[in-house]
């Protein structure tokens, strides 16, 4: 499972972005996947987790009722809807998979919000 992530831009505060990630592989259905955030000079953070079938969902305070996090399974593919986008939102955003002890990431794809 090769996470990768596209949907980046340049957007300003209060637009919206969707992120996606494709994850290659035939297990994908198994996986937990989660968007990170890492902005310059700080460390990753989680923003967001959705559980295999897509019951169950997190969100970091700082997101919650602005961002939605989804998954198609049958397109392999994650999601994340940003709206009422904020500067602070501005960093890399990156995929991970995981299942088990198998933890998978992506390169990246960077967000930034002008004010």
């Amino acid at each position: 499972v090769q996470p990768v992530e596209s949907g980046g831009g340049l957007v300003r505060a209060g637009g919206s972005l969707r992120l996606s990630c494709v994850a290659s592989g035939d297990f994908f259905r198994f996986h937990t996947m989660g968007w990170y955030r890492q902005a310059p000079g700080k460390q990753r953070v989680l923003v967001a987790t959705i559980d295999s079938v897509g019951g169950s969902t997190y969100y970091a305070d700082s997101v919650k009722g602005r961002f939605t996090i989804s998954r198609d399974n049958a397109k392999n593919t994650a999601y994340l809807q940003m709206n009422s986008l904020k500067p602070e939102d501005t960093a890399v955003y990156i995929c991970n998979a995981v299942r088990s002890v198998l933890n998978y990431w992506g390169q990246g794809t960077q967000v930034t919000v002008s004010s």
